[in-house]
């Protein structure tokens, strides 16, 4: 699995759906740089240390970003007032990437609930 597989779910997509997802996958990249890239679950996401810690889609009227925990948006819930989510999914609009400062909470949860300190650190 690499980075070409990402390359080659985002090809297809409309320029304004490949470009607001490349900006979401760059701010990823520059929070976790030694992330894995693949495809998981028939959509782009990004391991660390074997688990799945962030994702993304394409859909027809909107774009998601996958958090791959159904416990990270409680911790966020004033971050993310005004976005449309499951527990599962951040909904976005195609024409407006996540800021990077909310990628980047949206992954350090996720890292500390995927990797809890050992007791004593």
């Amino acid at each position: 699995m690499s980075a070409e597989e990402i390359d080659d779910y985002l090809r297809p997509l409309d320029d304004l759906k490949r470009s607001t997802l490349n900006q979401l996958r760059r701010d990823i990249l520059s929070v976790v740089p030694d992330a894995e890239q693949c495809i998981s679950y028939a959509v782009p996401g990004f391991k660390v240390r074997g688990k799945t810690i962030a994702g993304f889609a394409a859909f027809k009227h909107h774009l998601s970003y996958l958090p791959h925990s159904g416990s990270v948006f409680p911790e966020l819930v004033e971050e993310l007032a005004g976005y449309e989510k499951s527990t599962g999914s951040l909904r976005f609009p195609v024409d407006q990437p996540l800021p990077h400062e909310l990628v980047e909470k949206l992954i350090t949860v996720r890292l500390r609930q995927a990797f809890p300190p050992e007791p004593g650190d």
